[in-house]
């Protein structure tokens, strides 16, 4: 990399906004939105457990959380990816490509993936509140 600080702040930015993006899809979306009882009913009307609503809240809250401080920023991305993919596969990917389409297209959840990869792989860049310890094993592309 030509610029390191660069490439952590970016690496920050991408951890950040994914962050936000779980909180606001937790709190703002499912919760004050739809309501749990309403979270819960999607989720049924999709073939997929009620109690799979409660699992999915907790995880995008804390998750969302835990991104935005940069704690264990690796694992939490790779703990999010299954919430992504089902979105993808038992809501989204009937739906066809364009978000905009009626019940929302599948290529935002999937961009969201394929970014929560993308920050596994680069860390949690700076502005982290929890650095890896040291000496501990740093994958040699984290920033």
């Amino acid at each position: 990399m030509s610029n390191p600080s660069a490439a952590a702040y970016g690496t920050a930015l991408l951890r950040i906004s994914l962050g936000i993006m779980f909180l606001a899809h937790s709190v703002l979306l499912k919760l004050l939105t739809y309501g749990l009882a309403g979270t819960v009913g999607f989720f049924e009307s999709v073939g997929l457990p009620g109690s799979l609503a409660h699992l999915t809240i907790a995880a995008e809250l804390l998750g969302g959380m835990l991104l935005i401080l940069g704690i264990r920023t690796r694992a939490v991305a790779l703990a999010l990816t299954p919430f992504l993919a089902g979105a993808i596969v038992f809501v989204h990917l009937p739906n066809g490509w364009v978000f905009t389409a009626p019940g929302g297209g599948w290529e935002y959840p999937a961009f969201l993936l394929v970014a929560l990869f993308a920050q596994a792989l680069l860390g949690e860049g700076a502005l982290a509140r929890a650095r890896p310890a040291a000496g501990r094993s740093r994958l040699p592309i984290a920033g």
